[in-house]
């Protein structure tokens, strides 16, 4: 929610940026993003650049000269201005040179004084990061001149990786689309490129020693419509990259002081290469590329020594391509059904005495025991291994690095064994997530709600840790799945402005980030985005509204703020607001069932119209205490939530819904001072059975009078969940003779061991609640 001090503020710059009409609008501005650590501005003569200045590069490397290219590619691209490249300076110069002294070599000074703007790096890659800071400083806007005010600024990275992965498994995008990302990533000051080159949906990596992998392995018949739904397009897909292709791209990062991390997923996601070489597989097949989405039970059979050689020879072709030093190898969401039943994998376990106990079936012994063999591959090469948090199951291969996807846990975990960990929650920075709550009007997604607030208010090196261990946190990443994501303007779409955020968080201290002062610099990165024809999502400009239960005045209370000093109109009536509409002054008050719909008009243009029902019954907005604790990752707004008048949608994310784990909704609602009159109580909950979200085993509806001493009126028991049963949102109600109260006590138990059929069998499963309605 955006503080209203700051709204004014926050609408002039945003104003300023479209209209053009800044009284600073040929003057840059260092406040870019991501925020330089330092900036010291005096009084000084500016810096004036016209077409006589010249770029002067302190030493005539070609990595010198190639930064000096982008410099005054970017100047001309935003200003019109053509500066000259030069070895020797004259007058007006912008100096770019290596020397500077840090511990990190991508840190950079900049002073700027009237006649010379001088670059200092603790190497060529930190002269590049300091002339992104440049570039962004600059106004896009065509020019005679653009002054620089004198200052100094000094800046250093928070991370050494910095990191963005894109699928291009389910759906690939030509090498120039993989170029423009590459660009996108190099505004940002992000470093790292993790490609996911291989999926049970596609192999997309050309490897000459197995050229069925990709005659065969790269195409799939058809692609499921939408969310498995049964039904498919008909329409074959595929495609890859040949070796010379990502020759040329990995160049093309270098160039950009960008590393490219391969990823070659194994032991699980590997249908695609199962159905061009069947005999690595448990069964021996026939296998198909996949043609829907999720988790395939066929993966390679590592008991064959056969298969391990296949990987060598991939992963040897792979290192030849891309010389970082790190190399992912995936290592998640491997199903161990097949082994379990393969003669081949249970005859491996017995000779190498692998045991289950009480944290790992031999099964995940057998998977670490994969993973290590692999990681000795890596080692021979002088690089490291990189995988997903399952790698940690079975025990974690000796010098492998974390990457942290399903929370921190993982992470943590890694850490505290003194393993490197790169910080990629799903929480927060998933990228195939959706970016605000009216999923109707936003392009399909897979679910999730990761919106840029939520993706700036990542924190990557957990408080639990030590000093000592916090040192293992390399950094941070974002992922951008693509199952639903087929062209590339939806993939801008996608990871555009998060990317901004992302940014942010990857290089800024903690300590130095404000949410809304980076609201206000991010409005001039966009004009970035529109001259370089990037599809970003528009919904920072979406209104903003909160709503409030006031248990006092028995109300909702609505407080809507937008980014633009536009008038904000509203109805509560389901109509679209107009101009005639009441005009938003304050708090809005609603004591019954309404539409609050709201839309703000600026700089000749129109929000979105936001639109949102409030539902009211006997529990809305009467005092509510939770008994027991809610699940701190999706607690939100905590127990209110249940009696907000707001119900939540199919997605779980969104903050509409609570969720408990381990133990139990158990909550108790003070209807009023005077006993009220019930007959019926109702509890709705979200299943979602893939991401371990299982509906109540009981619902129980007790009453009091002092809210101390409760009867019970209603109870009903439900049956563990089968693996057919529908996921969904479920409406459970409670009706019994009618009964005066003042307290209702509401239970709803959950899935407490989830069943054998499931992948988290004997696990605790979510619990996920909102509305609780009584009549």
């Amino acid at each position: 929610m955006i503080k209203k001090s700051i709204l004014k503020t926050l609408a002039l710059g945003f104003l300023s940026i479209l209209s053009g009409i800044s009284n600073a609008q040929n003057t840059a501005d260092y406040r870019v993003v991501p925020l330089p650590m330092e900036i010291i501005q005096n009084q000084e003569s500016p810096f004036e650049l016209t077409r006589e200045t010249k770029i002067v590069t302190g030493d005539d490397s070609q990595i010198m000269r190639r930064n000096a290219g982008f410099l005054q590619q970017y100047i001309k691209q935003q200003t019109g201005i053509e500066t000259i490249i030069a070895t020797k300076g004259g007058s007006s110069r912008i100096v770019l040179q290596t020397g500077l002294k840090s511990d990190s070599p991508e840190a950079y000074e900049i002073n700027v004084s009237g006649d010379v703007i001088t670059l200092t790096g603790a190497s060529e890659t930190g002269v590049f990061y300091g002339i992104q800071t440049l570039r962004k400083s600059l106004p896009v806007k065509k020019s005679s001149s653009i002054s620089f005010p004198s200052a100094v600024i000094k800046d250093t990275p928070r991370f050494s990786y910095r990191g963005m992965m894109l699928d291009v498994a389910r759906h690939m995008f030509s090498v120039k689309e993989i170029k423009t990302f590459i660009d996108m990533l190099a505004l940002h000051n992000i470093n790292r490129f993790h490609w996911h080159l291989t999926e049970d949906q596609g192999w997309r990596i050309e490897i000459k020693k197995y050229p069925r992998l990709t005659e065969v392995g790269s195409m799939r018949k058809e692609t499921v419509i939408g969310r498995n739904s049964g039904r498919y397009d008909g329409e074959p897909y595929g495609g890859f990259y040949t070796q010379d292709e990502i020759k040329e791209i990995v160049k093309y990062a270098a160039d950009q002081h960008i590393t490219i991390i391969p990823e070659i997923d194994m032991p699980g996601h590997m249908l695609a290469a199962l159905s061009a070489y069947p005999e690595l597989g448990c069964t021996g097949g026939p296998y198909e590329v996949w043609t829907q989405w999720g988790v395939s039970e066929d993966v390679l059979c590592v008991g064959k020594d056969k298969t391990l050689k296949f990987v060598e020879n991939v992963l040897n072709e792979v290192m030849d391509l891309f010389p970082s030093e790190m190399i992912h190898i995936g290592g998640d969401e491997c199903p161990k059904s097949r082994w379990e039943e393969c003669p081949t994998c249970q005859a491996k376990i017995k000779e190498l005495g692998l045991k289950a106990d009480d944290h790992h079936s031999a099964e995940e012994r057998l998977q670490s025991h994969f993973i290590s063999q692999v990681e000795k591959i890596i080692n021979d090469r002088g690089r490291k291994l990189i995988g997903w948090d399952e790698i940690l199951e079975g025990g974690l291969a000796p010098n492998a690095t974390v990457m942290s996807w399903r929370g921190m846990s993982g992470g943590i975990e890694a850490a505290k064994q003194g393993h490197d960990v790169v910080m990629t929650p799903n929480s927060h920075v998933y990228f195939d997530h959706y970016q605000s709550t009216d999923v109707a009007r936003d392009p399909l997604a897979i679910g999730g709600y990761s919106p840029v607030e939520r993706v700036y208010s990542l924190e990557p090196v957990p408080s639990v840790l030590s000093k000592k261990q916090r040192k293992h946190i390399l950094g941070a990443q974002a992922n951008l799945w693509t199952e639903y994501i087929p062209v590339f303007e939806h993939a801008q779409f996608m990871v555009l402005p998060r990317m901004a955020a992302l940014s942010e968080v990857q290089w800024m201290e903690p300590e130095n980030r404000n949410y809304e002062d980076f609201l206000q610099r991010l409005l001039k990165l966009i004009e970035i985005y529109k001259i370089n024809d990037y599809n970003y999502a528009k919904h920072i400009f979406d209104l903003n509204a909160e709503f409030a239960p006031n248990a006092k005045d028995n109300t909702i209370d609505v407080f809507l703020s937008s980014l633009t000093e536009g008038d904000i109109y509203y109805t509560l009536n389901g109509t679209a607001p107009v101009k005639h509409s009441p005009k938003y002054k304050g708090v809005i008050k609603v004591d019954k069932d309404a539409i609050v719909m709201a839309r703000t008009y600026f700089n000749g243009e129109s929000s979105r119209v936001f639109s949102e029902s409030i539902s009211f019954n006997l529990a809305t907005t009467k005092p509510i205490k939770s008994l027991q604790p809610i699940d701190k990752q999706y607690g939100y707004d905590g127990i209110s939530t249940l009696v907000d008048g707001l119900n939540g949608n199919n997605n779980y994310r969104t903050g509409r819904w609570i969720a408990f784990r381990g133990n139990d909704l158990e909550a108790v609602i003070e209807l009023g001072s005077e006993p009220v009159t019930i007959r019926e109580a109702a509890l709705t909950t979200n299943v979602v059975k893939g991401d371990w979200i299982f509906d109540v085993r009981q619902f129980k509806v007790l009453v009091s009078d002092d809210g101390e001493s409760f009867r019970t009126l209603a109870s009903r028991d439900y049956d563990p969940l089968q693996k057919n049963d529908s996921d969904g949102i479920k409406n459970h109600v409670l009706r019994f003779d009618p009964v005066k109260a003042r307290y209702v006590k509401i239970i709803g138990k959950s899935e407490k061991s989830m069943p054998e059929w499931h992948g988290g069998a004997g696990m605790p499963g979510y619990l996920f609640v909102d509305e609780i309605v009584i009549k």
